[in-house]
């Protein structure tokens, strides 16, 4: 790959993932745009999670190579994805059940203040400041004081969406965010994905359901065998089409 497109948040060219005989990436192509929801579709086994593991440095790749904003980056580490700015949220949160709200989103990244022997950790600023962040994503907001176990899926999901966003992440990679929700919080947390996109945050959203891909995704790649066979606009597709593409029915 000899160029780039200016609003090219990410790029992923011909990138090979093997473990032994088995081959989970086989030369998966695609790119995704700032400030945009990439949608990333495709059956059981077809790649979205193996290439979402290889851009997040989980999985290591054989053959390939990966831009970011423009440049080669070498994603051989989770801290090296997150290094560049790139997050992601899971569908179990990794989120810590006995920990308040604010003890999550600043768990490794916790403010002091002093020095040595004399540092404190600066307890009511953290409060603060998680408190106006997720307040500003979402309305059914608990107070930053209680703990997680104690909150809705969706307000989890808030919580989640918000730690990964808070310390300027460029990319934030969303592995079915809203599989587990119901309809009234899965719609919450689509309102603040979206929201956050027209802000200009840039996603990468893996998704079996259709219907949310074609509600809040901007793009969207089909994946089957390990390989990225399609790309659509949303706008100019539909429901009916991303099956098609995802079953094999309609060949590219």
């Amino acid at each position: 790959m000899t160029h780039t497109t200016p609003n090219r948040i990410l790029e992923v060219s011909d990138l090979r993932v093997r473990f032994g005989s088995v081959v989970a990436l086989d030369g998966a192509t695609m790119y995704a745009n700032t400030g945009e929801i990439t949608a990333i579709i495709g059956d059981n086994g077809a790649g979205k999670s193996s290439l979402t593991k290889a851009i997040l440095g989980v999985y290591p790749t054989s053959e390939g190579e990966i831009l970011f904003k423009g440049e080669k980056a070498v994603m051989d580490t989770p801290h090296a994805a997150k290094s560049h700015g790139i997050e992601a949220v899971f569908q179990d949160l990794a989120l810590f059940d006995d920990l308040t709200l604010w003890q999550n989103m600043f768990i490794n990244r916790e403010l002091t203040g002093g020095f040595g022997p004399f540092s404190f950790l600066k307890r009511a600023e953290m409060i603060k400041q998680s408190d106006d962040l997720v307040r500003r994503l979402t309305v059914n907001v608990p107070d930053a004081r209680r703990t997680v176990r104690s909150m809705s899926g969706g307000q989890r999901q808030a919580v989640a969406i918000a730690r990964a966003v808070a310390w300027g992440s460029e990319l934030v990679i969303m592995d079915e965010p809203t599989a587990a929700l119901g309809i009234r919080e899965r719609t919450e947390v689509e309102d603040t994905i979206m929201s956050l996109r027209d802000e200009g945050r840039s996603f990468m959203l893996i998704s079996h359901s259709f219907d949310q891909v074609m509600r809040v995704a901007d793009a969207v790649w089909v994946m089957r065998h390990g390989r990225a066979v399609a790309h659509r606009r949303v706008s100019e597709t539909t429901g009916e089409e991303l099956v098609a593409l995802v079953t094999g029915a309609i060949n590219e």
